[in-house]
């Protein structure tokens, strides 16, 4: 399997990186999701990526720099339901008649889509009058609303849109996540740099190396992941769809939370402070383990494929 990039893919993945450094600097990040923010996002074609002919390999490029940028916002629901339900769209991932049910980013989204078992359901982010906003969500760049009672909601898909959206859903965060790990590389590599201590830079220390190479190597590994649950499942024939997603999220998921706490460590007593960014990547990768999967219920699945194949 070749990961190497296609002329046309470097093009997108510095792109959309272009974008992410002129339009989301961390100073407009740490605002919050907007509508503004929003609308240029869609006329680069993001979330109409796969729509347009694009491929899952390349909606991943594209959702890794997004991951790099800390871009807020439902944007992976956004993708998932572009030519389904118009406007911005949020989302939650359920089993049948759970209650109460926690949604991100509900005053800003229009539309509201849950996945279950059944299906694919959408309700208008208007009809949740009863919803109440939690004071401290654990990401404070994606505010959360507590709803006791799902309002009625419009079937729009069926469980095998469902199903779709779920495996989907899990590749684009898992690439979300690599995005992640590689800035907190970043972030804990230049601050090494700059950061002295006895006449010379922290990073030339072997302690701090050695933590800079193992960051530099779950990331790696991650995007190697990420990359192969996409192409996978661009082409099923290629490998197990199942067990290259579950592979996925678990290594992304993984390099995107102990890079964070890495990056935190190694940024010292800065790197508990509101100031420095390394604690958004930190929140941003707990959040994460709760959405399209947590990273148990992948290691049992992975675990059920394996248990398959050697049966």
């Amino acid at each position: 399997m070749n990961f190497d990039l296609t002329e046309d893919q470097e093009a997108l993945r510095d792109g959309i990186r272009a974008l992410c450094v002129g339009r989301f600097p961390m100073e407009r990040v740490r605002g919050g999701f907007d509508r503004p923010a929003f609308a240029e996002l869609a006329e680069t074609g993001v979330f109409s990526l796969r729509a347009d002919g694009f491929t899952w390999s390349d909606a991943s490029i594209a959702f890794q720099e997004l991951g790099r940028a800390l871009v807020p916002g439902p944007l992976v629901w956004s993708h998932l339901a572009h030519g389904v339900v118009e406007g911005i769209v949020t989302g939650v991932e359920r089993p049948v008649d759970a209650t109460p049910t926690m949604l991100e980013h509900l005053v800003e989204a229009d539309t509201v889509v849950v996945v279950d078992a059944r299906g694919v359901s959408a309700i208008p982010s208007a009809a949740f009058d009863g919803a109440v906003e939690l004071e401290w969500p654990l990401d404070p760049l994606s505010p959360v609303h507590r709803v006791e009672v799902l309002p009625e909601a419009e079937r729009i898909g069926d469980a095998a849109l469902a199903a779709q959206w779920k495996t989907g859903g899990a590749v684009l965060t898992a690439a979300y996540q690599v995005g992640m790990a590689q800035a907190c590389v970043a972030a804990a590599t230049a601050y090494s740099l700059e950061r002295r201590q006895f006449d010379r830079p922290i990073g030339s220390f072997q302690a701090v190396k050695h933590i800079l190479a193992d960051m530099a190597v779950r990331a790696e590994i991650a995007r190697a992941a990420a990359d192969a649950a996409a192409v996978t499942l661009d082409d099923p024939e290629v490998g197990d769809v199942a067990r290259a997603v579950s592979g996925a999220r678990l290594l992304a998921s993984e390099a995107a939370l102990k890079n964070a706490k890495a990056s935190l460590q190694v940024h010292g007593g800065m790197g508990f402070t509101w100031e420095v960014d390394v604690h958004l990547y930190l929140k941003r990768a707990w959040v994460l383990n709760t959405v399209f999967g947590t990273p148990r219920a992948h290691a049992d699945a992975l675990a059920a494929t394996l248990t398959a194949t050697a049966g």
